[in-house]
């Protein structure tokens, strides 16, 4: 096991570095993130693969942009969800340690790529109803499902290439640079740049749901003017008006639970974590995978089409119960009939 020098390390280990990074020390604190990351985790993947089964069994939805980038999203969430549940409560609940520098950092590396990408698709989705606000009648021309395409597969290369710069020497270890307190063998100014590139990416995305949310006022406003006129540019622009308020529910989901991780991430490049800080870290790093689990819920609850497909799926499962617990009593009072005859 390669051993690199972090602070924590100078003060409680000198042996074996993984130990330093495991802070849970009461068996209750154990059993309280497996309980969480348990809950969580079953319930986004369940909620998000339900999600990409109503987008693409739809012809109506598969072809949209808007709904690659919803299905992007559910896509990254459910990587993140396994990949973080798996190596989390392998590390911090049952105490694994033996496997190599370069196993873990292929962990991390998952780990962020998938919440690297979820951001991203949010940015995507809010850039999407960006241009179908400020340009209507050229969104059509600008958004089409071919750079729909290219854009999600840019996002992905770039997200996996800057996750996996640890892995491909951008350590500490490689570097016999300064370890970062809350994940082993990542080198503080990796950890440095990855902060910036997310706050880059919610400066974004807080700025496209700012003008959505603008122009959705706007909209407001026009059809409190023009309430005795009804036609299909009104519909339209309701439905500008709903999706605003989606988003910004979702923005204000994003902010709660990724705050918390991100302002202790930026407190441990300039100041000594204590043992309490990190401990209360590993609880908020949960807080992300509670994202992804609100995520689909709010797209269920607030897109039409989804939520219309989704009572299709409901209504389709309740037939087919009906009609397997009605086809015995069927085949019991044929059998009778026959006896009889």
């Amino acid at each position: 096991m390669d051993t690199c020098r972090t602070p924590a390390n100078t003060s409680k280990c000198s042996g074996n570095t993984m130990e330093c990074f495991m802070v849970l020390s009461t068996q209750a604190q154990k059993i309280s993130i497996g309980v969480l990351c348990g809950l969580f985790g079953t319930m986004c993947v369940f909620e998000n693969s339900l999600v990409l089964y109503l987008i693409f069994s739809s012809p109506g939805t598969r072809k949209k942009p808007s709904y690659l980038f919803i299905g992007s999203l559910a896509l990254a969430d459910i990587l993140a969800s396994i990949i973080f549940v798996c190596s989390f409560v392998n590390f911090h609940v049952f105490n694994e340690a033996g496997f190599s520098k370069e196993v873990f950092l292929l962990q991390l590396g998952g780990v962020n790529t998938s919440f690297s990408a979820s951001l991203s698709s949010l940015l995507l989705t809010a850039l999407d109803r960006y241009i179908s606000i400020s340009r209507p009648s050229e969104y059509k021309l600008l958004m089409t499902r071919k750079r729909a395409w290219t854009a999600l597969a840019v996002l992905w290369v770039t997200c996996a290439t800057i996750a996996c710069l640890p892995l491909l020497g951008w350590n500490c270890c490689v570097l016999d640079s300064t370890c970062s307190e809350l994940f082993p063998f990542v080198d503080d100014n990796y950890l440095s740049g990855w902060i910036c590139f997310i706050v880059v990416l919610l400066g974004c995305i807080v700025y496209a749901y700012a003008h959505v949310l603008w122009r959705a006022r706007q909209h407001v406003a026009y059809m409190e003017k023009q309430q005795a006129q009804a036609g299909k540019q009104n519909t339209r622009m309701r439905m500008d008006v709903m999706l605003a308020k989606t988003l910004v529910m979702v923005l204000a989901v994003l902010m709660l639970c990724w705050s918390p991780v991100l302002v202790l991430m930026i407190y441990s490049i300039f100041a000594r974590l204590s043992d309490r800080l990190r401990k209360v870290f590993a609880f908020c790093s949960t807080l992300c995978l509670l994202n992804s689990m609100v995520n689909p819920i709010i797209y269920a609850l607030r897109s039409k089409e989804l939520f219309s497909s989704l009572r299709r799926v409901f209504s389709h499962f309740r037939r087919q119960l009906k009609a397997a617990e009605e086809s015995p009593e069927a085949e019991s009072t044929h059998k009778s009939s026959v006896i009889e005859t």
